[in-house]
């Protein structure tokens, strides 16, 4: 098959899905959280690790190594100057030393600097291990910058940054001012929602959905996970939750999942977006949640869902990011360190593999590419005119029209029916038992024994903002 028909096959593939649902969790690499699968040599085709790989830092060589906690006690740094010192002009070889300046500025004198070449493997992440098995793994998508969590957002949502590779000062609420691919959802009368347990991160992005627009937003549950006990919460009972709208059969057909960044969130679950110093057994189960719910509702078979990270948080991945298409290629000409990526579909035969780069705005691609394709062929419109435009749908820019979609993947000429998942649920059960989440008004909204990281101190802030504008207390 020729290069531009094989092309317009997997263009034509996106039709066999109404639905595309995003999970996007936060600050993980590649290597750091499926690297494992091709390094145990179960999954050769995989560019994952292999033995040998390791950092040198002031004369010692700090190897690969399984990480024996799911739950680590160092954030490392993922500013954009560290992602700089961790890729080395491409060698990928600053990961360590990045981690010990860390350390060294933050007056730690007896951190690991290694942990950052730390692994996990199929047992740690049985969730994901199941995923790569029965689905896609994607073992070149990018983070869409070398930088920080809301810029690498910024991208999925809007396709560009707001100048910076770096988040904006602590004391300087997040809120941007970005047109973002749902305004083109909204021009061309397609329907969706963002599920979220804080208030949506659309809201941040783009200042047309800042306030108001309630029903576009809904909580990820109103009752605790499946398998966890019912939470006596406060919140608008008119919205409905992404578990209530899977079970119904009545998902938008663009939904987008944002984790619990915080765990001051009003439906009081832990922090559950990878985010260290989250235990990553907490964001197994939400993706778990989101799998089980959409497998089991009657949409299934129409369904498409991207499980991916926003940038690699620190830690060590061997693959160097190569350059990206970009209106701004001074600034954002080269992609972020790889992260994790799984597609799940009953359209995708088991154990897929795929080579294609990929970063955050394939996900713009694909919803565009799918829902309303004229947006990717309007002409970019004259600084006078984009400054007519206000707050309507805007040209998505070159990193979204040079961007692959992830038509490639829905290969198959029928849909699968959703492979067994019990053994995981009944895993996801017996953890949440013997963690004694019995009393749902204790605990779960209680302060983490840590000081809030850098990414919940920006929520909050931002959730304070939005208080103080008269966002109400009860909606996302």
């Amino acid at each position: 098959m020729a290069a531009d028909e094989g092309a317009h096959a997997d263009a034509a593939n996106l039709e066999k899905v109404d639905h595309v649902v995003v999970v996007m969790l936060e600050n993980r690499s590649f290597d750091h959280m499926l690297g494992y699968l091709s390094l145990t040599g179960r999954r050769p085709e995989i560019d994952g690790l292999r033995p040998g790989l390791a950092n040198e830092h002031q004369g010692r060589a700090y190897p690969v190594h399984h990480l024996a906690a799911t739950a680590l006690g160092i954030d490392p740094d993922h500013s954009a100057g560290a992602i700089d010192t961790q890729v080395a002009d491409g060698t990928m070889s600053g990961f360590v030393a990045s981690a010990a300046a860390t350390f060294a500025a933050r007056g730690v004198e007896d951190g690991d600097p290694g942990c950052v070449m730390g692994y996990y493997d199929g047992a740690d992440v049985p969730v994901y291990d199941h995923l790569a098995e029965e689905f896609a793994v994607c073992d070149r998508w990018f983070a869409s910058v070398p930088g920080s969590t809301l810029p690498n957002r910024l991208y999925a949502l809007c396709g560009v940054a707001a100048g910076s590779r770096d988040d904006r000062p602590l004391h300087v609420p997040p809120l941007y001012h970005q047109p973002s691919f749902a305004r083109h959802l909204d021009a061309h009368h397609v329907s969706w929602r963002w599920y979220s347990f804080d208030p949506g991160t659309l809201r941040l992005a783009d200042a047309h959905y800042l306030l108001g627009h309630h029903q576009r937003f809904g909580y990820f549950s109103k009752t605790g996970l499946p398998w966890k006990a019912v939470f006596d919460i406060s919140c608008n009972p008119k919205i409905g939750s992404f578990l209530d709208d899977a079970a119904a059969g009545t998902l938008p057909s663009v939904s987008w999942i944002d984790p619990a960044f915080t765990n001051f969130n009003p439906l009081g679950f832990p922090v559950n977006d990878d985010h260290p110093m989250a235990d990553i057994r907490d964001g197994q189960d939400l993706v778990l949640a989101v799998y089980d719910a959409l497998a089991s509702s009657p949409q299934w078979e129409r369904s498409l869902l991207v499980i991916v990270y926003d940038e690699n948080g620190g830690f060590y991945d061997h693959v160097p990011p190569p350059q990206a298409a970009d209106d701004q290629p001074d600034m954002f000409g080269r992609y972020g360190v790889r992260v994790p990526a799984m597609i799940v579909s009953p359209w995708i035969e088991p154990g897929s593999v795929s080579h294609t780069v990929f970063d955050h705005t394939s996900i713009i691609k694909t919803i565009l590419l799918r829902f309303c394709p004229q947006a990717l062929h309007e002409p970019q419109p004259s600084k006078e005119r984009r400054a007519r435009l206000g707050l309507g749908p805007q040209y998505p820019g070159t990193r979204v029209l040079r961007a692959n979609h992830l038509g490639e993947f829905l290969s198959r000429a029928t849909p699968r029916s959703p492979p067994p998942r019990g053994a995981l649920v009944q895993q996801a059960t017996a953890r949440a038992a013997q963690a004694g989440t019995g009393d749902p008004g204790t605990g779960q909204q209680e302060r983490s024994d840590h000081p809030p990281n850098d990414l919940q101190q920006r929520i909050l802030a931002a959730t304070r903002e939005l208080r103080r504008r008269g966002h109400p207390p009860d909606t996302p």
